[in-house]
């Protein structure tokens, strides 16, 4: 990439490389903690999941739902109905921007998002790991479920060879100092920029754009020189390479390399955002277009191919779940000590409805109460505060949220 093309490309915040935005210097301490740390991974199935195939249909009853009775750790999550994000009525597939932030309106030509909640707590939990936060998806867009201070998206990797070689392969150190080099001078032509602007009575706003984005590449170059002297963790390739069903050997590659970083502490948080992607996938026993699927309209035919689809994700899921379970840490497993919030921002993708949307959150240390069926519709953030709150940060709000609903104490 030219010095031109680099310095556009950090200017404007499209990509700091793997998820390294931050207001705050990260990795300013490589001292082990006595107790296990905390750890977050937010997961959102763009294209939700059938309702009636979803949630128990009994109180309590996970052997009621065709789902969640595949999930073997139920005694260590919580289902929570009749959660909605307010202000997506008319947003369509757009509201998945708003996931993990609650800004209403996402399809609106002058939308403006907020920063996700994953970045919210990477500014807590994040410091002292190689990566503050990860972002991974199903495909290369541009965009997933996390968003920086600013509103930007942080763009998510896709390729799973080329996450496993960024988490554990061996770097060329050298191409690695002479690109932070090389940002260094991006830095400061970035701020003779923003002199020339205020020497010239320029816009504060701009100003103050200049100023926001110099302090994130900065704290990421310290980032950056801190982790560049500190070697990789050695694990196992474990990735699959099942070409016949390639969807789902994905979804349970990207699962496994988020079990994979939080084993070896090389992050903290994590969002993995299942975007639906274009044409047909295969899964055992269906093949179709998952989107297509997706618009049932109540068909048998396309519910049951769909259906496949979904379950074979739960199933991955289960894995995932499982394998945190059976890895010991301090006096319980990776997965007490790991939030694992499973969701989406459709309750019915069928008719593009954003209520009632189906959400998990299991391990985490939680006392948990099964199924959750809350009294009215009750706006998503309000457990989102909740969980800013298990994580010891104070705040009386976030997004759209009421009040906290104090269900994860």
């Amino acid at each position: 990439m030219s010095h031109y093309r680099r310095r556009e490309f950090l200017k404007f915040g499209a990509a700091l490389p793997l998820a390294m935005q931050s207001l705050s210097l990260r990795g300013e301490t490589g001292a082990k903690e006595k107790n296990p740390p905390k750890r977050v991974i937010f997961i959102c199935n763009s294209l939700g999941f059938y309702a009636p195939n979803f949630f128990p249909s009994k109180r309590d009853d996970f052997e009621s739902s065709t789902y969640l009775k595949e999930i073997a750790v139920r005694e260590k999550m919580t289902v929570f109905q009749n959660l909605f994000h307010p202000g997506m009525e008319t947003s369509n597939h757009d509201s998945e921007k708003s996931f993990l932030t609650g800004v209403p309106r996402p399809e609106a030509s002058q939308f403006v998002n907020s920063i996700s909640l994953d970045q919210v707590l990477a500014e807590k939990i994040g410091r002292g790991t190689r990566f503050p936060s990860l972002s991974f998806s199903i495909y290369d867009r541009g965009w997933g479920c996390s968003w920086n201070s600013r509103g930007v998206a942080i763009p998510p990797m896709s390729d799973e060879r080329k996450i496993f070689d960024r988490l554990f392969g061996e770097e060329d150190l050298t191409a690695r100092r002479r690109q932070i080099e090389n940002d260094r001078q991006v830095v400061k032509s970035l701020y003779r920029d923003m002199e020339r602007i205020q020497k010239q009575g320029g816009d504060l706003t701009k100003i103050e754009s200049y100023r926001a984005v110099i302090g994130e590449l900065e704290a990421q170059l310290k980032h950056q020189e801190f982790w560049l002297k500190t070697k990789k963790p050695e694990v196992p390739d474990t990735l699959s390479n099942d070409q016949e069903f390639a969807f789902s050997a994905k979804v349970r590659n990207l699962l496994e390399l988020s079990k994979l970083a939080f084993q070896t502490d090389s992050t903290r948080v994590i969002t993995l955002s299942l975007d639906w992607i274009y044409g047909a996938i295969t899964v055992p026993g269906a093949t179709g277009g998952w989107h297509t699927l997706s618009h049932h309209g109540g068909k048998a035919d396309a519910l049951a191919k769909l259906s496949r689809i979904e379950l074979d994700i739960v199933r991955n899921l289960n894995r995932f779940l499982s394998d945190l379970d059976g890895i010991k840490e301090g006096k319980g497993t990776l997965l007490d000590h790991t939030t694992v919030m499973i969701g989406s921002n459709f309750g019915d993708s069928s008719n593009h409805i954003c209520k009632n949307l189906p959400t998990i959150v299991a391990g985490g240390g939680y006392r948990h109460r099964g199924h959750s069926v809350l009294e009215k519709p009750t706006p998503l953030c309000n457990l989102f505060l909740d969980l800013l709150h298990a994580h010891d940060m104070d705040q009386e709000s976030f997004g759209s949220s009421e009040e906290s609903l104090g269900l994860l104490s």
